[in-house]
């Protein structure tokens, strides 16, 4: 990275450099996608990627009650009107069925949330939404690297955004984003939305954003993409460890389902009591956490979509039982025995 810096700050590119170029080159392949569209962070990347799409204000985007609020965030900035859907208990992601169930003509997108690195079955969301003239915007922001069927989070819909903030698979060393797409339109529309809607410097063809990577951000995410794939099977590793060292550990409810192609970027299990538990961990020096406390329907920025307690019980039950244990490439197994056992002499 040493070189890539020297080479950013004698060309005094900071902005749009080839570092930049270089980097969506690499990620659009490494995405298995034709195109990558650098921006400023991964709520940007999803709001952009659905005004490209053309969601309008007064459409209607379907999208998980359980994820980070940016998502619906997202939608919001985009004029459009956030349609939660409740959740699959077993894997924490969109409940394909219930989506599908909510998708109509006002529907303008769905948006599915790999949410911890692990992908939804898009293909019943994919046909519905075809149906409806509407189009699927993939959350992808903590799912870098993650595969399955020959495709990486990023290639199930028409478009996808992630995020490059430094607690990601692939991180930065500040905020960053980006758009990926096999679209050649939607492609030329975000490079336009990301620079005040402008093709050729002081004409702007429509209003636009300033969002847009810095080419030392560029050349972070550039060294550190070639490390990915590694780190995520060091993640899947100690995932595999967690899963074995929980087995009989009754209070403990350890992911489900496939793990094949899962990116681990966090690893989530569900306990009785969370929030004493989670407090007692923390006394033992374990650094867990919750993703997410509260479902977005009941967050007072969301309170006007009038979803109140009930609304989406799978959803509300995982917000109180959910549990993040430390997960990192490179966690030893003496490291995680150490969280299992504390674990363990908490739920007693």
């Amino acid at each position: 990275m040493e070189q890539g810096f020297a080479e950013v700050l004698a060309r005094t590119a900071f902005i749009d450099g080839p570092q930049v170029a270089r980097f969506e080159e690499e990620y659009a392949a490494y995405s298995r996608v034709r195109h990558c569209v650098a921006v400023g962070n991964g709520t940007d990347a999803l709001e952009l990627a659905l005004r490209a799409t053309g969601v309008d204000p007064g459409d209607e985007c379907v999208l998980p009650a359980n994820s980070f609020i940016a998502t619906a965030e997202a939608v919001y900035r985009a004029g459009a009107t956030p349609v939660l859907v409740d959740i699959d208990p077993d894997t924490f992601l969109i409940d394909s069925a219930a989506a599908v169930a909510a998708i109509n003509d006002r529907t303008a997108a769905v948006l599915p949330v790999h949410l911890y690195g692990r992908l939804v079955d898009t293909t019943a969301i994919r046909a519905a939404a075809r149906a409806h003239d509407a189009v699927v915007v993939e959350d992808a922001a903590q799912s870098q690297g993650a595969a399955r069927d020959g495709k990486r989070a990023g290639a199930f819909g028409e478009i996808a955004a992630t995020s490059f903030y430094p607690g990601k698979n692939l991180g930065a060393y500040g905020d960053g984003g980006a758009v990926v797409t096999d679209s050649d339109e939607l492609a030329e529309r975000m490079r336009l939305l990301r620079a005040h809607g402008e093709r050729v410097r002081h004409r702007h063809e429509t209003v636009g954003f300033n969002s847009r990577l810095d080419s030392l951000q560029a050349v972070v995410l550039s060294a550190k993409l070639r490390r990915l794939d590694a780190w995520n099977a060091l993640r899947r590793e100690a995932a595999m460890r967690y899963k074995a060292m929980l087995a009989d550990v009754d209070a403990v409810r350890a992911p489900s389902g496939a793990d094949e192609g899962h990116a681990w970027h966090l690893y989530v299990v569900r306990v009785p009591d969370r929030d004493t538990i989670l407090e007692r961990l923390r006394a033992e020096g374990i650094g867990a956490a919750i993703h997410y406390p509260v479902p977005i329907h009941l967050t007072p920025a969301f309170a006007y979509l009038g979803k109140g307690p009930g609304s989406f019980p799978e959803a509300e039950r995982a917000a109180g039982e959910i549990l993040t244990l430390p997960m990192f490439p490179g966690i030893t197994e003496q490291q995680q025995s150490a969280v299992v056992d504390a674990l363990k002499k908490c739920t007693a």
